[in-house]
């Protein structure tokens, strides 16, 4: 009997994060997840201490957290010619030679798209 408590109350704690919701697979084109994608990578851009904007080079993982609006996304991105406050970032050359750098990045972002409004819940970027 005094085996069984122990985990019962392990399973009693761990219930509710075993059934949160998940995140599931979705379609790249979907037009919510395109809109967060463009987001984080402008949300990259004016966080990062480069003078240099980064374009988006291959999304990689895309999903939803189930019932939410919240997306998580990989992302490899490329350091473009441009400054980072340049139009058009994403018709500008990538770097070459010894300025050439790519980015793995994973970006989780809530969305509100009705009203515009999107906001970074976390982000974590590595160097290639």
């Amino acid at each position: 009997m005094f085996l069984k408590a122990p985990l019962l109350l392990g399973l009693i704690a761990l219930g509710p994060h075993v059934s949160s919701p998940n995140f599931v697979d979705i379609s790249k084109s979907t037009t919510s997840f395109a809109m967060c994608v463009e987001f984080a990578v402008f949300q990259f851009n004016q966080d990062h201490l480069d003078e240099y904007a980064y374009k988006l080079l291959w999304v990689g993982r895309s999903q939803r957290k189930r019932w939410t609006m919240i997306f998580l996304m990989d992302l490899e991105m490329g350091r473009t010619t441009c400054k980072k406050y340049d139009e058009d970032i994403e018709n500008c050359p990538l770097q070459e030679g010894s300025g050439k750098k790519k980015m793995d990045c994973t970006f989780v972002v809530d969305a509100r798209p009705w009203f515009s409004q999107f906001t970074l819940l976390n982000s974590t970027c590595v160097q290639k």
